[in-house]
């Protein structure tokens, strides 16, 4: 279905998640998958079905056992075009739009001085923890234990104190740069311009919210819009901010 995933990347999923997998004559022909962060909200992706077994149901078997397992925990995901009547007929509604940026990134992209953006430390941990959680709302630290041992972490300093972190790592065709936690779209760059320093000549994939600011200046440095995905929602998210979200880790787990 020309997902770029490896195989390690979909290793690295499950660690994180679970999931079904729909078997037709000893062969694999969907999967899908929940993500849990905390016990109130879940993510839900890698939901793909065989070309050739399309048509017969077999992505609405595949949800309604998601959303069985998931029980009454606050549902997002990110969906196709096609795949949006399947998630009203399911409670789930819009909330929003996701642009998936890549390409290899024009120029050389110059480190922030340390004393703005530096390597993550263990002890940065916690406050990273408590702005994803304004951010997003959830508890994800299995999430971000997750990555930060897959990639490369920075955090972005105000007055000495954490205030935003970008991590990026290998996957698909080459690395991804998010969760990238800050502020204001000024601040993001400057993780995503930190993140970039060190990933010269490299394939980079970024997705962001069309409403964050960041889709412009990505395609001037190189990385051009080549999909939307549509965000949804079953249920209610608590109040977030003043962090926010510039680009997810993933569009299944965000």
């Amino acid at each position: 279905m020309s997902w770029p995933y490896r195989l390690e990347d979909w290793a690295f999923a499950m660690t994180l998640g679970q999931g079904f997998a729909m078997v037709r004559g000893g062969e694999v022909i969907g999967t899908a998958a929940w993500f849990p962060h905390g016990e109130a909200f879940a993510t839900i992706g890698m939901i793909i079905v065989s070309g050739k077994a399309q048509g017969h149901g077999f992505g609405a078997r595949l949800m309604d056992a998601l959303l069985a397992a998931a029980g009454t925990r606050t549902l997002l995901l990110n969906s196709t075009t096609q795949g949006r009547p399947l998630y009203e007929r399911r409670s789930f509604r819009p909330v929003g739009i996701i642009h998936q940026h890549q390409g290899v990134p024009k120029g050389r992209h110059k480190a922030p001085p340390v004393d703005l953006v530096r390597p993550l430390q263990p002890s940065d941990f916690d406050a990273v923890a408590r702005l994803d959680r304004q951010a997003t709302g959830s508890e994800r630290r299995t999430l971000l234990r997750l990555l930060v041992e897959a990639g490369e972490a920075q955090v972005l300093l105000r007055d000495g104190e954490v205030a935003g972190y970008v991590i990026s790592r290998r996957f698909g065709r080459g690395h991804v740069v998010g969760p990238v936690v800050a502020q204001t779209p000024p601040e993001a760059r400057l993780l995503i311009e930190a993140a970039l320093a060190r990933l010269e000549g490299c394939f980079v994939r970024i997705d962001t919210a069309a409403t964050d600011e960041l889709s412009p200046w990505l395609e001037e440095i190189g990385l051009s819009l080549v999909s939307d995905a549509l965000t949804m929602i079953r249920g209610t998210l608590p109040p977030t901010g003043p962090a926010r979200v510039f680009a997810l880790s993933n569009q299944s787990f965000n």
